[in-house]
């Protein structure tokens, strides 16, 4: 049985963090769903620009849509939901047999808008009007602003993908907005079954830390976060709150692990994979990543619900001088301007190549 096999079959959903056009068209994303049991995907602004701009896959789509007085960020979201679309459909067999749990890709709403609650529920609405598929996630930040907007849209209806979260406090804003848009949705005789996943980005913890602290202590950071988080989580499920919706229909809110491509060239490349093993979550995670734990991955000890020693590998990082608290504000807030950079590059490079394709077509 595959490395990736065996980590399915003990409760975790892999999911491939990458969207491109080429993908669909040669059938790796077929191939990876049948033989390394890849069960979603995830996309972001990053993964957007680098497919677009720097490739020509897209360039004959942009030349017609231009052509029509498509533009900006509607001739993006044309483009980013054909091929998001072509996924979902790929993993629509995993969605059914699931019921549902299993089987999502996602499409974020534009990170101008992580500071803009009105604008975020808005965005997230038309976005899942226009894609048109029961099986995919709208991505809204969990700023303070977001996690208003994220209650909202479970409210309406709309699937929600929380990213941008980096701490246990972080993820329980998320999870009490996720219940409270269930909670409003039952009160208002409406369906409570809404899903929602909740993204707790791992390896830029120890990228952050990795020159402020001691060689012992790097690339355990965001491990330990995780695991402090996946304590948070588990406790949540066991909660009596929320095992009323559990009665009433409601499905879980998983914890997904996002960023676990391994940053530090002199770390193991499945670091990540292999130490967030546990049920009832998600590992979203780049090719690169995918492929090596499939060759060389292994499986040691699931995550405990207690969240192990975690909370003491993380007073050691307080030890050595690093604010946890102020430091995961500051990730989300150095990922919504990362997510913004890339999404004003991908502006550009849309409109650059949809004025050149144009004028010389």
């Amino acid at each position: 049985m595959r490395n990736t096999r065996k980590l399915h079959a003990l409760g975790q959903s892999l999911w491939l963090d990458s969207i491109t056009r080429k993908i669909l068209d040669d059938g790796a994303l077929a191939h990876y769903i049948d033989h390394y049991s890849i069960t979603g995907l995830t996309s972001n602004p990053t993964i957007f620009d680098e497919a677009i701009g720097n490739t020509t896959a897209y360039d004959a789509e942009i030349e017609t849509k231009a052509k029509t007085g498509k533009r900006g960020e509607a001739l993006f979201v044309e483009l980013a939901l054909e091929d998001l679309r072509r996924a979902a459909d790929l993993f629509r067999p995993t969605f059914e047999s699931t019921d549902g749990v299993d089987g999502w890709v996602s499409m974020e709403v534009s990170p101008t808008l992580a500071n803009d609650t009105r604008g975020s529920i808005e965005a997230a609405a038309r976005i899942h009007e226009q894609a048109d598929r029961s099986n995919l996630y709208v991505k809204i930040p969990g700023t303070p602003e977001g996690i208003p907007a994220i209650e909202e849209s479970i409210f309406d209806g709309v699937p929600i993908n929380v990213t941008l979260l980096f701490s246990r406090d972080q993820y329980i804003a998320a999870a009490e907005a996720y219940l409270r848009g269930i909670e409003r949705r039952i009160a208002a005789g409406r369906a409570p079954k809404v899903s929602s996943v909740a993204s707790l980005f791992v390896s830029r913890w120890d990228k952050a830390v990795s020159e402020k602290v001691s060689a012992e202590l790097r690339n355990r950071l965001g491990i330990a976060i995780a695991c402090q988080t996946y304590r948070a989580y588990r406790e949540i499920l066991a909660s009596s709150r929320w095992e009323k919706l559990a009665r009433e229909g409601a499905n879980i809110q998983r914890l997904l692990w996002a960023s676990t491509g391994t940053k530090d060239p002199n770390a193991s490349d499945t670091l990540y994979v292999e130490a967030l093993a546990a049920p009832d979550t998600i590992n979203t995670m780049p090719e690169k990543t995918l492929l090596a734990f499939a060759e060389h991955g292994r499986i040691g000890g699931m995550l405990t619900d207690d969240g192990g020693d975690s909370e003491e590998e993380i007073e050691r990082f307080r030890s050595a001088q690093i604010g946890i608290e102020a430091l995961a504000i500051q990730l989300q807030q150095d990922g919504a301007k990362q997510f913004a950079k890339s999404w004003d590059e991908l502006m550009r490079r849309i409109a650059e190549k949809g004025h050149v394709l144009a004028s010389t077509a």
